[in-house]
C-alpha cells in the first residue's frame, strides 16, 4: 500500500461527522493488508480484556479462542513485544499452538500473524491478521501491517483520551466483546485462592479445558456462586 494509497484509506476511515468507527477500523486492516480478516485484542497487565472488533465469524473465533485458551497470535505478540508470523497453521514448522490451531482451521482459517499495538511504554493489546490459505506475508504486506498497527494504536489512545479514570471510553466499547464475567469471576478467584487476577483466569482456563467445557460456562458458575475454589488446595 503506496504512501497516497495509506491516506485514502485513512480518509475512507472517518465517518460523515469526523466519528472514528471500530468496525471499519478492522475492516480497513483487512483491505490494506489483503488478508481474509482481521481483529483487535485489548490487553491489561497482561491479562485479555476482550476483542475490539472482528471483521467476520472466524475473526471473532480466533479472538474468542485466543482469550478462553490464552494462547495465539495476539498473546505472543504481546508479551514478545514483536509481530508473531504464522504461515500455515496446518503444516506449521513448530506447533505452539496445540490448543488454538485445530479449531481455526477447522473454521477456515490457515495464516494468522500478530501485530502488537504499543506506543513507548504502553502496550495496550495486538491486531490479529488471518487468511483462509496458507502463505507468508510479502514485504509490503508486512510493512502494512505494522502501519496499521499504528494506526489502531493511535485510534484506541484517541477514542480513550477523554474517558473517565479507570473505565474503557464507550465509544470502544460499542460493538466490542468484552469479557467482563471472566473477569469478575477471575476477581472472585484470585479472593478465594489469594493470588493475582492473572493467575486466576490461567486457574479458570485450565478448569474449562479440564472439564471439557466452554470458559464461558465456567466463569458463570463462579459469579453465580455455584462453583467455588479451595482455599487451601487450590482446587474446586
Amino acid at each position: 500500500m503506496a504512501g497516497q494509497g495509506r491516506v485514502r484509506l485513512l480518509a475512507r476511515l472517518m465517518a460523515g461527522e469526523g466519528d472514528l468507527d471500530t468496525a471499519r477500523l478492522g475492516e480497513a486492516c483487512a483491505e490494506a493488508t489483503l488478508m481474509s480478516g482481521a481483529g483487535v485484542m485489548l490487553m491489561s497487565d497482561d491479562v485479555p480484556v476482550g476483542s475490539l472488533c472482528t471483521t467476520d465469524d472466524v475473526s471473532a473465533l480466533i479472538e474468542e479462542l485466543q482469550f478462553a485458551l490464552g494462547e495465539g497470535p495476539c498473546i505472543d505478540a504481546f508479551h514478545q513485544d514483536r509481530p508473531v508470523l504464522e504461515p500455515d497453521l496446518k503444516e506449521p514448522q513448530t506447533l505452539r499452538w496445540p490448543a488454538f490451531s485445530p479449531q481455526v482451521i477447522d473454521a477456515g482459517g490457515r495464516a494468522v500473524f500478530g501485530f502488537p499495538l504499543r506506543q513507548g511504554k504502553v502496550h495496550l493489546g495486538a491486531l490479529n491478521l488471518y487468511r483462509d490459505m496458507p502463505g507468508t506475508l510479502s514485504d509490503d504486506q508486512h510493512a502494512d501491517a505494522l502501519v496499521m498497527a499504528d494506526i489502531v494504536t493511535q485510534a484506541v489512545l484517541l477514542f480513550q483520551a477523554d474517558a473517565p479514570p479507570g473505565q474503557l471510553a464507550a465509544a470502544l466499547e460499542e460493538g466490542a466483546d468484552l469479557q467482563y464475567i471472566a473477569h469478575q469471576a477471575s476477581g472472585i478467584v484470585a479472593a478465594q485462592l489469594n493470588i493475582s487476577v492473572g493467575q486466576a483466569l490461567i486457574r479458570l482456563r485450565a478448569y474449562a479445558f479440564g472439564n471439557d467445557r466452554p470458559l464461558r460456562s465456567v466463569v458463570e458458575d463462579v459469579v453465580a456462586r455455584t462453583l467455588a475454589f479451595d482455599a487451601e488446595s487450590g482446587r474446586l
